[in-house]
């Protein structure tokens, strides 16, 4: 995809726009999936199952490269991808995906990008301009409003466990997207992957013999929504996802994580039959409006 849009005469910019959406669209399917499987699966097993799986994929993929192993200095920065996009967001989704429907959750983390800008801002690694700071809080006050406004005014419970993903996501985003620049986004995800094992292994492990009877008996929906999020959602998804930030940018191309919400909302309609409303599309309409203002900001890398 680099190649060809590079023929094209297309910027670094708008690749990593599209590569960001890319990922996004794959993103867009982990809540419905996610869903799916604690369904019949307990969601530990799954958040740390689906880590376990991927870091599988990741160690063969590295070996097949024969990939340099990490400098000293850049352990840090995979360890946080590693807490942040790996263990953490994963798990407290699946906590929250038990009581929450997937579209609720969905137009939660909504407010990702601005974590992310913010997390990337605080941490120095770039200085966004006022006019992107104001699209980012108006596109992140539209998700906001709209989960009040499909909750009836009030948040249930569950609802912090993915407020509190989404920073754990922010903070992985933005330091993988950082790091992206020197690693390459493949093996920035593929290395923290690879780092959390020691984590996750045990945890997968223990809750599997814990729940074996569970696991013998969940159905192949189950089975299907924790496959997909530990090949697509935990592994090739971020292989788009980082290449996209190091290429345009970590605060622009989080922007596009925006539309994500109203893809998984379709989703959610396809995979679960979740009431798809007119509203849902006003409101997609307007983000990706504010997206595409966003994108024209600004941000001093």
């Amino acid at each position: 995809m680099n190649t060809a849009t590079a023929s094209l005469g297309v910027g670094d910019d708008t690749r990593g726009m599209l590569l960001g959406l890319a990922g996004v669209a794959i993103f867009s399917l982990t809540l419905p999936f996610t869903r799916m499987a604690v369904a019949d699966l307990n969601p530990v097993f799954v958040a740390m199952g689906r880590a376990v799986v991927a870091a599988i994929l990741s160690a063969a993929w590295l070996l097949w490269k024969r990939s340099a192993r990490p400098q000293r200095a850049q352990i840090p920065a995979l360890l946080m991808v590693g807490a942040g996009c790996v263990i953490g967001f994963p798990l407290l989704t699946s906590i929250a995906m038990r009581t929450l429907p997937a579209s609720h959750g969905a137009v939660l983390v909504g407010v990702l990008p601005l974590a992310t800008a913010l997390i990337s801002a605080l941490r120095g690694h770039e200085r966004p301009s006022l006019g992107f700071w104001i699209m980012a809080l108006l596109g992140s006050a539209l998700v906001v409003g709209f989960a009040l406004r499909q909750s009836g005014g009030s948040l249930h419970m569950a609802d912090l466990a993915v407020f509190a993903a989404v920073l754990c996501a922010g903070a992985g985003y933005a330091e993988g997207g950082r790091l992206s620049q020197d690693m390459g986004g493949e093996q920035v995800i593929a290395w923290g992957l690879v780092l959390s094992l020691p984590v996750a292994l045990p945890l997968a492990l223990w809750q599997g013999w814990t729940d074996a009877p569970a696991l013998a008996a969940a159905g192949w929906r189950a089975w299907g929504g924790f496959a997909y999020t530990c090949v697509f959602s935990m592994f090739i998804g971020f292989f788009f996802w980082y290449r996209g930030m190091a290429l345009g940018g970590v605060a622009r191309v989080g922007q596009v994580q925006l539309v994500q919400p109203f893809l998984s909302l379709l989703g959610a309609a396809l995979l679960l039959g979740e009431p798809l409303q007119s509203e849902h599309i006003l409101f997609a309409v307007a983000v990706i409006a504010v997206v595409s203002a966003g994108k024209r900001m600004k941000v001093r890398r």
